[in-house]
């Protein structure tokens, strides 16, 4: 089997992480801390662990409705919390821009299913899963408004083709570049 994850050449040999081929993904931030290091470890990317991963919220989504009403909506929940938490984790290390539609979308959706498998009948009327499909269509939009007005799929001050080079598009003497940070806030 063939990874589909390279080193990065602009790290200049330090070992600053993996980033996808073909573009898709914006090259990892460094890998600085024991819990960066951790969560690189642990977050599946490619291949077999991350179909895995994958397949497991399928699974979720798949077994819910077979299960009584609070089954479904505990089950819904799940889903939804382990889809944000990879998001939420990815964007953290990687930046990708939909991961910050998708976990936070994710999150409020299965906040809202935990809430009603507390309660017993769903607060949506029994929409968990077109939710769930809306968030992730709503974060593909995202990330295509955001490339094109961008130039990459990473979010973060000095990101985009259009500022000069390096990782992520970040150019010399980029303010706060490969931080992480978002448009617009202040590198403290």
């Amino acid at each position: 089997m063939i990874a589909m994850t390279t080193t990065q050449p602009e790290a200049g040999g330090r070992a600053q992480g993996r980033r996808a081929l073909f573009g898709w993904s914006p090259p990892d931030l460094p890998a600085d801390t024991a819990l960066r290091r951790r969560a690189d470890r642990v977050l599946p990317r490619t291949g077999p662990p991350a179909a895995a991963y994958c397949a497991v919220v399928v699974g979720l989504l798949f077994l819910a409705p077979n299960l009584p009403e609070r089954g479904n909506l505990a089950v819904d929940g799940l889903a939804a919390l382990a889809a944000s938490a990879w998001c939420g984790v990815n964007l953290w290390r990687c930046r990708h821009a939909h991961c910050v539609v998708t976990s936070t979308g994710w999150l409020a959706l299965s906040v809202v299913a935990f809430i009603g498998a507390a309660i017993g009948h769903s607060l949506i009327g029994g929409y968990e899963q077109p939710v769930f499909l809306a968030v992730l269509a709503a974060s593909v939009l995202f990330e295509a408004g955001w490339r094109m007005a961008r130039g990459t799929s990473a979010l973060g001050r000095g990101t985009g083709t259009r500022r000069g080079t390096g990782a992520a598009g970040c150019g010399p003497g980029a303010a706060a570049c490969g931080t992480g940070a978002f448009p617009g806030r202040r590198a403290s």
